[in-house]
């Protein structure tokens, strides 16, 4: 079944309008965005949802949003797994993903705004998050999963977080590129973690089962432009096509599951402009709009064997997705391009150059 097909310059307001009101009824006074009313929060799905509220024009509930994270950072830079009515749901490890997070959130708010004022404002708070994250690398470039409740690390990798943290450190060097504190440091982690990523899968899931039947593992190394030549990413791409996406109905979340899922279909969906496959990105994105309920907000996916939108939620991160996958289509905004293209500042004035040439052009 297709929905709506998305282009550039057309942005479907109307359309969209209900998953931005969704997150911004769901965030709680504090800035916080649980998954859905009553539910706890994660750093990595706040962030998500806190993104969608930019796209969605949101500009001061996003601000709350990333305030709500400076408050919480802990005195190491990391941030619990879960809380839940203003306080600590779950103290039993800090996700190195998770923490990275911010950099990307953080970077894409400021991409929109143009804010300088509160890119200022984030600055330690991604600093201290980053330093964190870098801390946890191994002398091969992998990063940890993980660190324990007293902070002892948890010594193995996966492929999506670390890809991931690949993003989250092109947006936390830009970040400073912008501040003028150039993190030459920050720089050759990135290129290590490149590195690993790409040319040692060795290094990931050492201690447990492979995690290669998520559909994640398959195209977050393209999402994030840890695999940025278009002809590999495609490769990559068509090498499981069908074994993860179902016609008509999206992506699986584990490729021997009857389950899709809008949101790894939303990140696919960037995966496929990132690898240069314009139509089958709008394809794909045009069949989740039947996975809305009756007010519009999108429902985390479909269990097609059962016949049944599963599990029954309708958590503000998948609206996040949705917004970020309908941007990298209609180029609606200056972040709209954050997981479609590697884009490394060397300088600030970089920046400045590219965003008049988008002007030019739109």
């Amino acid at each position: 079944m297709s929905g709506p097909f998305f282009s550039k310059g057309f942005f479907p307001h109307e359309l969209l309008r209900p998953a931005v009101d969704y997150i911004l009824e769901t965030q709680l006074d504090d800035g916080c965005i649980p998954w859905f009313a009553g539910s706890y929060a994660d750093p990595w799905d706040h962030t998500e949802a806190a993104m969608g509220l930019s796209i969605g024009g949101e500009h001061a509930a996003a601000e709350r949003a990333y305030q709500w994270l400076k408050s919480e950072q802990l005195k190491d830079g990391s941030w619990w797994v879960h809380y839940q009515d203003r306080t600590v749901k779950n103290d039993e490890r800090r996700e190195t993903n998770f923490v990275a997070y911010i950099a990307t959130g953080v970077w894409h708010h400021y991409l929109i705004t143009g804010n300088y004022s509160f890119l200022c404002e984030m600055a330690d708070t991604v600093e201290h998050a980053m330093r964190f994250v870098i801390g946890l690398q191994t002398e091969h470039g992998d990063i940890h999963w993980a660190v324990d409740k007293q902070g002892k690390p948890l010594r193995d990798a996966l492929v999506t977080g670390n890809a991931s943290i690949y993003k989250s450190l092109e947006c936390a060097i830009n970040i400073f590129t912008v501040l003028g504190e150039p993190k030459p440091h920050w720089r050759k982690a990135r290129e290590k973690l490149g590195h690993v990523l790409r040319h040692h899968p060795e290094r990931f899931d050492r201690t447990w089962e492979s995690k290669k039947r998520y559909s994640m593992d398959w195209f977050y190394p393209v999402l994030t432009g840890a695999i940025d030549n278009k002809k590999i990413a495609m490769q990559r791409i068509n090498a499981r096509w069908e074994e993860f996406v179902v016609q008509g109905m999206g992506c699986r979340c584990v490729s021997d599951q009857p389950w899709v899922t809008v949101a790894e279909s939303c990140e696919l969906t960037m995966a496929l402009l990132a690898a240069g496959d314009h139509a089958r990105a709008v394809e794909l994105y045009s069949w989740l709009h039947q996975w809305r309920d009756d007010e519009g907000v999108y429902w985390t996916g479909y269990q097609f064997a059962e016949d049944l939108l599963w599990p029954d939620e309708k958590p503000t991160w998948t609206s996040g997705a949705i917004l970020l996958a309908a941007d990298a289509l209609t180029n609606h905004t200056a972040a709209s391009k954050l997981f479609v293209e590697v884009n490394v500042l060397e300088s600030a004035e970089q920046l400045e150059q590219q965003l008049a040439a988008r002007r030019k052009k739109d």
